[in-house]
C-alpha cells in the first residue's frame, strides 16, 4: 500500500509539472518551442516507465491509457515498447512472488498490452507477441495477441503461423476455446493476404483440426469456408510458376 501511494504521489507530481508547462505556454499565447515538448515527452515516458513497473495492477491500467494516447500521438519509440512488452509478460515471464505465491499476475493487463502491441506494428513488437503466445496460458490474452500478431502482418520463416498453430494446438487437446481459434482463423485469413498465402503445412492441419474439432458450428464452418478460400493462392502460384516456366522456354 505504502508502495502504491509513492507510485500515485510521483505521477501527481510529474502530471502536475506537465499541465504547468502547458499552461505557461496557454498563458503565452505561442506554440510550445522545441525543449518544452521534448520535455513534455520525456516526464510523459518516465511516467510511464514507473507505472508499467509498479505493483498496483491500478497503476498498470493507467500507464496503458497513456501509452494509448501516446501511440494515437506516433509516439512509438523504445521506452513505449518495452513498456508494453514488460506488462505482456508480466506474471508469466516476469513473476514477483509472495510467500511462494505469484502476485503480479494481471491478465487483463497483458491483454490490453498485447492489443497496443498491434498498434506499434514493428517487428520488436512481433517478437515480442510471439513470446506471449508461447507462454502465456490465458485464452483472453493469447486471443489478443493473435489478433496483434495477424494486424501487423509479418510472417518470416512463417514464424508467426507457426505460432499461432502451436497454441491452438495446445488448447484444442485439453481446453478447446472457440474465441482463440476464431481468432487464429482470422489471422491465418489476413496473413494469407499479406503474405501470398500460407506455406507452413501446420497452419493447415491447425484449419483442418478446427473444421472437424469440438467448436461450435459458426467456427467449424468458418475453418471450412477459409480451406476453400486459400486454394486460390496455390492456383495462383502453380499459374505464376508455369508462366515462368513457359517464358524460360521462349
Amino acid at each position: 500500500m505504502v508502495i502504491v501511494k509513492r507510485c500515485i504521489a510521483v505521477t501527481v507530481i510529474l502530471l502536475t509539472g506537465i499541465s504547468a508547462v502547458m499552461a505557461q505556454s496557454s498563458n503565452n499565447q505561442r506554440e510550445m518551442s522545441v525543449e518544452e515538448s521534448y520535455l513534455q515527452q520525456s516526464v510523459e515516458l518516465m511516467v510511464i516507465r514507473e507505472q508499467s513497473r509498479a505493483e498496483s495492477r491500478d497503476m498498470k491500467m493507467i500507464a496503458l491509457e497513456y501509452i494509448g494516447d501516446a501511440i494515437g500521438r506516433g509516439n512509438t519509440g523504445t521506452e513505449v515498447k518495452e513498456a508494453l512488452e514488460y506488462m505482456a509478460l508480466e506474471g508469466v515471464m516476469n513473476k514477483a512472488r509472495e510467500n511462494g505465491r505469484v502476485v503480479n499476475n494481471y491478465p487483463d493487463v497483458r491483454a490490453k498490452a498485447a492489443m497496443y502491441l498491434g498498434e506499434l506494428g514493428t517487428v520488436e513488437a512481433k517478437d515480442a507477441l510471439i513470446k506471449v503466445v508461447l507462454a502465456d496460458p490465458e485464452p483472453m490474452v493469447l486471443t489478443e495477441a493473435v489478433k496483434s500478431l495477424a494486424k501487423i502482418g509479418l510472417n518470416d520463416n512463417d514464424e508467426t503461423v507457426n505460432a499461432i498453430s502451436w497454441v491452438v494446438t495446445r488448447f484444442d487437446v485439453l481446453n478447446p476455446d472457440n474465441l482463440l481459434a476464431l481468432s487464429a482463423l482470422e489471422a491465418f485469413e489476413i496473413l494469407a493476404e499479406k503474405n501470398g498465402g500460407l506455406k507452413d503445412p501446420s497452419a493447415i492441419r491447425t484449419i483442418i483440426r478446427i473444421a472437424d474439432g469440438p467448436y461450435i458450428r459458426p467456427v467449424q464452418q468458418r475453418a471450412r469456408a477459409l480451406l476453400g478460400d486459400l486454394r486460390q493462392y496455390s492456383g495462383s502460384s502453380d499459374s505464376n510458376s508455369q508462366n515462368s516456366q513457359n517464358s524460360a522456354r521462349q
